[in-house]
Formats: structure tokens, C-alpha cells, sequence
């Protein structure tokens, strides 16, 4: 098995999971594969969270650092930006118009479900988000795991490194350089165990959830996949290959074995280092655009989660039998662009993120509990999609940054 390619081995403990669950579920036993095998997945998720804070600091640091100018930085950052917004809204409109075609909720009849009361739709949230990427205290936003603000503080000590005068630059960019070069090493090693935490990852979630629950809520499905599945497999690979002059099905390649995993961890922060590792090794990005690019992607670039969350909004207003204008359907649009940037990057936080949406139009947020049966199955979806957004927007800015070496062109032989 270990001579096999890593995506193989991915999909290989895919499928074993899923068999199982369904086993356990026949058999009865879906408590030991939830309750017990599960602690593999458990084990490996840990394993990457341990190296996310120190990737993400020693990346961008000796990322920025090594971008050099004022005017480099500037440039690269104004790029990057642009992708992120661009990509979001595309996918948001996309999600709009299938959602207004299709019209899942009306008619809808779903099963009774308990009523959701603690989760806080205050739009103060989301501003407390937006204000806290400014830390007050690095070493705290270290401890609490908050990624904007430590973003924010490596992206700033980057810059200032460039500005500090030799001996002491060069000794700081060779220590941060020499540090992500041991956590990609970690990394390496990490991502070995990628099958066996994925096989527990997937027999768990597939064991909870049953298939029972989706068929009422089929329809609302159908519409977040297609959109989902528009985004990811359109409107990305024609900037890939008409902006970035990219091979998508080269890049898909390249990122299969990432996809994979963001697709059974559900969490893009947690992918970050097979995504790091991905970029750099398989597409030949350089460091210097993946350590800036990939770790704001997958802070901020929630393709997928704002496309599921304006689609959620407009399924539970037409359940509700509430009309939404176009100035309506507009504050959707807006809200979830804003909401998708301070999501985290972890399991279930669009669906958090969904009740500030909800209070944007008026609607009550008891009418999430009617789509949180299905949510965790989404969720690996848009975060597969979120992953996929992040690592074509690096290719697409390294090459306008003049990288010509890619082993993902369109026109590369062999």
C-alpha cells in the first residue's frame, strides 16, 4: 500500500471508512467506531494543529521577508486581495442564481426538528472579528489559536525585517527560513498518517449522520453540490487556464491528495500544511507566494462557505414563505462575503456564521436546526472547495509574478 501514491492511499481509507460505518451501522456498533476508532482521526487532527500556529508564522515571516521592497509587497498583497474578492462574490452569485431557479425550500416539507437557542446572531460578532485582527496580545491570540491577528502580526514582523539593517536582517530571515524548513519537515512526516486519520475521519462522520437524513432535506442538497460543483469545476479552471495559463486537470492532480483530506478533516486551517506542501512540492510555486498567499487563503478565501451560506439563507427564507427582494437578496450577498472572510477555518464554522446572515434579513434563528442534520456532509464539500480556491489562486498570482517553471502549465510536456 505505502508504494501507492498519497491520494490513492487517501481515497483507499475513504472507503474503508464509509464501509465501515455502514457496517457498524447494520451490525450495531456505530458507539465503538464513533466513540473508538474515531481517536485516530482525533489523534491526526492534533498532530496538524500542533504545527499550524508555527507553519503559519515562520511561513509569512520568512515569506514577506524574502518578497523584499515596499513595493513588491504592496503589489503581491493588492493581487491576493483581488483573487480572494473576485472568486467569493462569483461564487456567492452563483449560489444566488441556482437557489432562485431552483427554489429547494419552497413546498418543502420537513420533519420536526428541535429549535436551536444558543447560537448569537449579533452582527457585533463579526465586527469583534474584523477589529480583532489587530491582537492587543500576540501571545495570547498564539494561545487561543485566533489566525487573523497572528496573520496580521507575522505579515507586519515580516515587513519590518526588510526594513532593519544588516547583520541583523539576514540573521532573522535565515532563523525563520531555518524553522519553516524544520516544520515542513514535520509536515512530511504528519501527512504519512494522512490515510489512517481520514479512514476514522469518515467512518465517524458517516456513522452519526446514517442516510436516513438527507433524503427530506434532497433538494436544498442538490442545489449547495451543483453550485458547489459549478464553482469548483468552471469558474476556477477558467481562471486557471485563461488568467494563469494553468492546466486544471495538472492542478487537480497536483492537489488531489490535499483535496481529499480537506474534504474528511472539514477544516481548511487544519489542511494548511498538505496545502503548503502541495503548492511548493507538486506545482513548483515558490515559498515566497505560498507562504504569503496560502496562509491568508485559508483564513479569509471561504469560496465554498460563502456560496453554502447565501444558498442556506435564501433555503430557509423560502421555507419560511419570506419573499426577499432584490435589495434583500443584496444584504445576503454582502453579509455572506463579510461572513465568509471572519469564518474560521474549522469544522461547522459557516453554519455559525449563518445567523448573522439570518439577522441581516429578519429571519428567526430557530430555522437553522432544519439544516443542521445535513451540515456536516456540506461542510466537507465547501471546504474541499475552499482548499481548491486557495491553491489555484497561488499558481494563478505566482505566475503574474513572473514564475515561469510551474510543473502545472498548460503547455508544459510531460
Amino acid at each position: 500500500m505505502f508504494k501507492l501514491k498519497l491520494h490513492w492511499q487517501i481515497l483507499i481509507g475513504m472507503t474503508a471508512g464509509v464501509i465501515l460505518a455502514i457496517i457498524s451501522q447494520v451490525f450495531n456498533f456505530e458507539d465503538f467506531v464513533i466513540n473508538k476508532i474515531s481517536l485516530l482521526g482525533v489523534l491526526f487532527l492534533r498532530a496538524l494543529q500542533m504545527i499550524i500556529i508555527p507553519l503559519i508564522i515562520t511561513s509569512i515571516i520568512s515569506g514577506v521577508a524574502n518578497i523584499g521592497s515596499s513595493e513588491n509587497f504592496g503589489r503581491l498583497s493588492i493581487k491576493t486581495f483581488s483573487y480572494y474578492i473576485v472568486t467569493s462574490l462569483s461564487a456567492i452569485l452563483t449560489g444566488l442564481l441556482f437557489v432562485n431557479i431552483i427554489q429547494p425550500g419552497i413546498g418543502a416539507v420537513l420533519p420536526e426538528t428541535e429549535m436551536l437557542h444558543s447560537i448569537d446572531g449579533d452582527m457585533g460578532k463579526l465586527l469583534d472579528t474584523l477589529i480583532g485582527i489587530i491582537p492587543s496580545n500576540i501571545i495570547d491570540a498564539m494561545v487561543k489559536g485566533d489566525i487573523l491577528p497572528i496573520i496580521f502580526f507575522s505579515l507586519i514582523f515580516g515587513f519590518f525585517i526588510n526594513k532593519t539593517p544588516d547583520p541583523y536582517k539576514s540573521h532573522l530571515t535565515l532563523f525563520f527560513q531555518s524553522v519553516f524548513e524544520v516544520m515542513m519537515r514535520m509536515t512530511r512526516f504528519i501527512i504519512g498518517f494522512a490515510p489512517l486519520g481520514v479512514f476514522a475521519l469518515i467512518a465517524k462522520t458517516v456513522a452519526e449522520t446514517g442516510i436516513a437524513v438527507f433524503l427530506p432535506l434532497a433538494k436544498y442538497m442538490g442545489v449547495v453540490i451543483l453550485s458547489l460543483g459549478l464553482h469548483a469545476c468552471f469558474t476556477l479552471p477558467l481562471l486557471l487556464y485563461f488568467v494563469g495559463g494553468i492546466s486544471p486537470i495538472a492542478q487537480f492532480k497536483a492537489m488531489s491528495s490535499t483535496l481529499l483530506t480537506a474534504f474528511s478533516t472539514s477544516s481548511s486551517s487544519a489542511t494548511l500544511p498538505l496545502t503548503i506542501d502541495s503548492v511548493e512540492n507538486n506545482t513548483g510555486v515558490s515559498n515566497k507566494i505560498s507562504s504569503f498567499v496560502l496562509p491568508l487563503g485559508a483564513t479569509i478565501n471561504m469560496d465554498g462557505t460563502a456560496l453554502y451560506e447565501c444558498v442556506a439563507a435564501m433555503f430557509i427564507a423560502q421555507v419560511a414563505g419570506v419573499e426577499l427582494g432584490v435589495m434583500e437578496q443584496f444584504i445576503v450577498v454582502l453579509t455572506a462575503l463579510l461572513a465568509s472572510i471572519g469564518a474560521a477555518g474549522i469544522p461547522m464554522a459557516g453554519f455559525v456564521m449563518m445567523a448573522i446572515i439570518l439577522n441581516a434579513v429578519g429571519l428567526d434563528l430557530e430555522y437553522l436546526a432544519l439544516i443542521l442534520a445535513v451540515d456536516r456532509p456540506l461542510d466537507m464539500l465547501r471546504t474541499s472547495v475552499n482548499v481548491w480556491s486557495d491553491s489555484c489562486g497561488t499558481v494563478i498570482i505566482a505566475r503574474s509574478e513572473g514564475e515561469n517553471n510551474l510543473k502545472v502549465l498548460k503547455n508544459k510536456k510531460g
